[in-house]
């Protein structure tokens, strides 16, 4: 199993709830195992980012197109996950174990996006200027007198990479 893959839009029909007790994720309206949806090894990334987003879990078992199982709940929020949107990646799977991309952290807003090359381009005359396409872990904050501040850090400086999951990069 490849530690990362080239695809940040699989599909991801449906709504998910967690039981964090057994780490059994159970699916609506979903298509767990499918060609193109979640497969071993990808990740699961519960909320929306933006709105209510609970983190991320690599995906270690498929029961069927509506169960699956995660290997651990460390890069969650804790928070109840229930009836919730959600999107498959193909993000480096080392970084949900990673505390800098937990969403236990407060104070700021951490997130790895896919991007292509297209939205390198296009996020050269912002505050989220990236250099390189492929995984990148952007982090927001504000400072003390209310700025934004934007770091960004290359993981996996690739091209041929898929986008397409919510939020888009650059933010708008």
């Amino acid at each position: 199993m490849a530690l990362w893959g080239n695809n940040d839009a699989k599909g991801s029909g449906g709504t998910v709830s967690l039981d964090y007790s057994t780490l059994v994720v159970t699916g609506s309206g979903t298509t767990f195992g499918q060609v193109g949806a979640a497969a071993t090894g990808d990740v699961i990334r519960f909320g929306v980012v933006g709105g209510t987003y609970f983190g991320d879990a690599v995906i270690v078992g498929i029961a069927s197109t509506t169960q699956l199982s995660i290997a651990s709940t460390t890069g969650l929020s804790g928070a109840s996950i229930a009836s919730t949107d959600f999107q498959i990646s193909q993000l480096p799977k080392y970084t949900v174990l990673d505390s800098r991309w937990s969403q236990t952290n407060t104070g700021y807003e951490p997130y790895i996006y896919g991007v292509e090359d297209a939205g390198t381009e296009s996020s050269r005359n912002t505050s989220y200027k990236l250099t390189h396409a492929g995984w990148v872990g952007v982090t927001t904050y504000n400072d003390a007198n209310g700025t934004l501040r934007v770091k960004s850090e290359t993981l996996v400086a690739m091209s041929g990479i898929t986008t397409g999951n919510a939020p888009v990069f650059p933010p708008a």
